[in-house]
């Protein structure tokens, strides 16, 4: 659970001038691993990106087993002052009486930004962006990190302290310590247990027993390693990675006698005096092969448009986006966060136009190719356009390989197209190793696995997803399919153990064999269930005449005054989804459907037999 700012806020309207009466002078520092874009100067700029590398070789030398980088960029904002920087934070700080933000790390599937004041005052004011950076590159590891364990090293680290000569890291916490030490510590059993769905990680008070003690914990087997010179914290990662014991077993294998230790924390807590680690400056950052550029208004101000449309400051975004785009007709940016913000208001035609444009202003942008990509799929696009929606995911996998939802969504069309199952199995697993704990990324591997009549895998995928989820609401949709994967492994078992037991009399039926011969090879489903080959055709109506005959499925689609008779052999295999609304319980086609608003893709039929139904997105 992220405790500061790193999900979108709710959207309020706020005024900011579209353009300043005097342009400002915005610069872009180009590290190796991180782009500044700043209004201060040159040497804040470089000074700021020297930070951040510097930051980022820290985490190199403490994790060495866990990949630091993402295919994901990391643009940092660092604004000169306080005016600035609140024409730009979340709104929600922007009221009287709120706290006071130094900075914020604020993630999304395709880049990452870090906003923070250059002249922010405090013991730690770069500590939320330490913490949520922590998390960021501990992404990884989730789905085999305990919830304690990855919150004490965020805490760990967000005290950190970078000077001209030295890095400071795990200074005591003094609000960690005072909280302690005024309630009752969680028995470790407890804390080692915490998971998504408990009500201590769910705890929305920045001072909560379970982030404090999770610090403690950390902060005291940090030192406790580094005095003895054990590896006590890997030791136990290990244990967790290999899959093979739970946390607490984990934990009393490495740790000891638990109580001994829950004792020892105790103590640990109440002592007076704290000790850190200073670590000499990084040594392999040549801030002198930063590249800088001066930005003209227009690329300073798409930037600044970008980050709130991010931050859901849309009111302000907008004429800030149509002042740019008045400016520099052909500003790359500005197009996609214009699709980006029209995708958001649900208006896909416009979004898709928008990306549509920005990848033909600079076919070397993969987030442009794949939002144009993404937002084709998600609307339903026409057959005509596979081609170059496939061609937009190659290019944007070309052009990023580290890029998970790129992977993601190739695996995702060639499992709608029921083609290059293999390879679109390929396609799902290389997402979910970019980025393991994104649970929907297992979830395409699982449908894929689905088409590919391979069930139990599928069972088994999802059932790691569910211990990955991080809300009901993830838990929910998961379980949804989890329980849909399950009754269709039973089926096709059932069916497998059905065709053993009568395939002597297969060969010998006459009548089907007779039966076969109306039917042309080309629109006639195989004994696998493998849709006709044909183009795909799509509908949106009112379906009607639900009729089940486990697990085939007959239904009409009424639309514009004609009817569509539609088919398949195997219920389970047509991908359901909604739009507009979360189902309230599991979805009984046989049930469910009649009645339904829905958009409906199919494959014709050229011969009598009705069309073979290959998608139901029901509607709201």
């Amino acid at each position: 659970m992220w405790k500061c700012i790193t999900l979108l806020l709710p959207l309020v309207s706020a005024a900011l001038a579209p353009a300043r009466d005097k342009p400002e002078n915005w610069l872009e520092v180009r590290s190796g691993h991180f782009t500044v874009v700043t209004n201060a100067n040159e040497k804040t700029g470089r000074r700021v990106a020297d930070q951040f590398e510097r930051m980022r070789s820290v985490f190199h030398v403490a994790f060495p087993r866990v990949s630091i980088d993402n295919g994901s960029p990391i643009i940092v904002l660092a604004i000169k002052d306080e005016k600035d920087f609140r024409a730009l934070e979340p709104q929600a700080y922007l009221a009287k009486g709120q706290l006071k933000l130094g900075g914020l790390f604020l993630r999304a599937p395709d880049k990452n930004y870090v906003l923070m004041r250059v002249d922010a005052e405090g013991e730690h004011p770069y500590s939320v962006v330490y913490h949520e950076y922590t998390h960021f590159l501990l992404s990884k590891a989730a789905e085999w990190m305990p919830l304690w364990l990855n919150e004490g090293l965020a805490e760990f680290y967000e005290n950190t302290d970078i000077h001209e000569r030295d890095v400071a890291l795990g200074q005591p916490s003094p609000g960690n310590l005072e909280l302690l030490r005024e309630n009752r510590l969680l028995p470790l059993a407890t804390l080692f247990t915490v998971d998504a769905g408990s009500p201590y990680y769910h705890e929305e008070n920045k001072g909560s027993i379970f982030y404090a003690e999770s610090w403690a914990l950390t902060h005291y087997l940090q030192v406790k390693e580094y005095k003895e010179k054990t590896n006590l914290l890997a030791d136990y990662a290990e244990l967790l990675a290999e899959k093979t014991e739970g946390p607490v077993t984990a934990a009393a294998r490495v740790f000891g006698d638990l109580k001994k230790l829950q004792s020892n924390l105790e103590g640990y807590i109440r002592q007076g005096s704290y000790t850190y680690f200073k670590l000499p400056a990084a040594t392999d950052v040549d801030d002198a092969a930063f590249k800088v550029q001066a930005l003209t208004g227009a690329q300073g101000d798409a930037v600044r448009a970008d980050f709130l449309a991010y931050n859901e400051r849309v009111a302000d975004a907008r004429p800030l986006l149509d002042h740019v785009l008045q400016q520099d007709p052909q500003n790359v940016s500005a197009h996609e966060t214009m699709g980006f913000l029209e995708f958001r208001a649900g208006h896909l035609d416009e979004a898709r136009k928008w990306y549509e444009q920005a990848v033909k202003l600079d076919s070397q942008n993969y987030i442009a190719h794949y939002y144009f990509a993404a937002i084709s799929m998600n609307a339903g696009a026409n057959p005509g356009d596979d081609a170059q929606v496939e061609s937009s995911l190659r290019a944007a996998i070309k052009l990023n390989p580290s890029f998970a939802p790129a992977f993601d969504r190739l695996a995702a069309f060639e499992g709608m197209r029921r083609r290059n199952l293999d390879e679109a199995h390929m396609m799902a697993l290389a997402a979910t190793q970019l980025d393991p704990g994104n649970v929907g990324y297992r979830v395409t591997g699982a449908n894929v696995l689905l088409q590919m009549e391979r069930a139990k895998d599928a069972v088994a995928v999802l059932r790691g997803a569910l211990r990955l989820a991080k809300s009901p609401e993830e838990t929910a949709m998961i379980q949804n399919f989890l329980t849909y994967a399950e009754e269709y492994a039973i089926a096709q078992e059932q069916e497998k153990e059905r065709q053993r037991r009568s395939a002597d009399e297969l060969k010998t039926n006459t009548q089907l064999n007779a039966v076969s011969t109306d039917v042309s090879n080309a629109d006639a489903e195989t004994a696998e269930g493998e849709p006709p080959k044909g183009p795909h055709r799509f509908v949106v109506g009112t379906l009607l005449n639900v009729h089940c005959h486990t697990p085939g499925i007959e239904f009409t689609v009424k639309a514009k005054g004609k009817t569509i008779a539609l088919h398949s052999g195997n219920y389970y295999k047509i991908a359901f989804s909604t739009l507009g609304f979360a189902p309230k319980g599991d979805l009984n086609p046989c049930e469910d459907l009649g009645g339904r608003s829905a958009k409906v893709e199919y494959v014709e039929s050229s011969s009598k037999l009705a069309a073979y139904v290959v998608a139901v997105e029901l509607h709201k």
